[in-house]
């Protein structure tokens, strides 16, 4: 996967760092508070957080990374063999580049063109999803087990083993935000409905993504609760600067840390009202060092991240916590069913 910088000093380019040693399910409650008021303080302030001392393992980190590029590295008719299904309903399989256009588009608009005018430049990526296999309303699309043998084994274990770590950050949040039960958005998530993603950005002339004649992905917020995401030393996600709408920050590859972010169901959940949690922008554009870059053509690297995605179960209605709501602060949300939500932003990123 290559060498990342292996410390994290604090805080780096304005995004907080929160330690999870500490944290246990047999924990001191006074233990699990500190560190839960440290991420709750890192998400309302940036939206985003290096997560070190998580519980997946340096080794199974860099065993996913190795499973992503033998998968990305196969034939192109090989891959094709679990292509994405058509439209925007289930998002499970392969994706070619120029497949999925990824905006922050509600999916609501009344542009009827919309779609296709996000469509004249083309995100240059590809993507596997996977999910649970019990998960019907999204049934996994895998390949053939002689085409890569091994690779659906580990993914189905790193699929839960992930969800093993996101319920300890999604029962520190509950703390971190003042709630009694930490296990409060526990009760909402099973674990079925989440998405394990492996991406690969290939090398592209570093000019067509300056003149954004292409681009690798567009800023956009998540939808679901939050987002984990591994990444590789080569750079290149960005997230909006807080203070500042429009600007962006470099969210700097570290070794073995997760990059954590709020999804829009915790900002409804929460109210976006100041002090509590934010769902930010954030996009995948230029290595920011120029050593990334190679030949005349200034080719970038290729670039291969691991984002999972913490969602509810289905049917479940998301409804601004009462602590979040005052008579300075009312509701600035309405009740949202999960699945229509989903499908709602999704419409815009697949074309029938």
């Amino acid at each position: 996967m290559g060498s990342l910088n292996n410390h994290v000093d604090g805080i780096d380019g304005g995004i907080p760092t929160v330690d999870f040693a500490d944290w246990s399910a047999n924990s001191p409650l006074e233990v699990k508070q500190e560190i839960a008021a440290q991420l709750a303080t890192a998400c309302q302030s940036v939206g985003f957080v290096y997560i070190v001392n998580h519980h997946i393992s340096h080794g199974k980190v860099e065993e996913a990374f190795t499973w992503s590029q033998r998968l990305f590295g196969l034939k192109q008719e090989e891959k094709m063999l679990a292509p994405h299904p058509p439209g925007h309903v289930v998002h499970r399989g392969y994706s070619w580049p120029g497949l999925e256009k990824v905006s922050n588009s509600m999916g609501n608009e009344d542009d009827p063109d919309l779609a296709t005018k996000l469509r004249q430049v083309s995100d240059i990526k590809e993507s596997y999803e996977i999910g649970s296999d019990d998960y019907t309303d999204q049934p996994n699309v895998w390949l053939p087990e002689y085409v890569l043998p091994g690779f659906r084994e580990f993914m189905t274990n790193f699929y839960w083993g992930s969800w093993e770590n996101a319920k300890m950050i999604l029962q520190a949040m509950a703390i971190g935000i003042g709630l009694d039960d930490e296990d409060y958005f526990l009760r909402y998530h099973s674990g079925h409905e989440n998405q394990l993603r492996l991406l690969h950005y290939p090398p592209v002339p570093a000019s067509d993504l300056e003149k954004q004649s292409m681009t690798r992905m567009d800023a956009h917020s998540d939808w679901g609760s939050i987002t984990m995401l591994l990444q590789d030393d080569c750079g290149g996600l960005q997230i909006e600067n807080p203070n500042k709408a429009g600007e962006f920050m470099d969210a700097k590859p570290f070794q073995d840390a997760i990059v954590l972010n709020v999804g829009d169901l915790l900002q409804r959940w929460s109210n976006e009202i100041p002090d509590v949690l934010k769902s930010s922008l954030h996009r995948v554009t230029l290595p920011p060092r120029q050593d990334r870059f190679t030949g005349d053509d200034r080719l970038t690297r290729a670039r291969y991240s691991i984002p999972y995605f913490v969602a509810p179960i289905g049917k479940s209605v998301i409804e601004t916590l009462p602590s979040c709501v005052n008579g300075k602060n009312p509701a600035k949300y309405g009740p949202v069913n999960w699945d229509d939500y989903r499908l709602m932003r999704g419409s815009m990123q697949y074309q029938s």
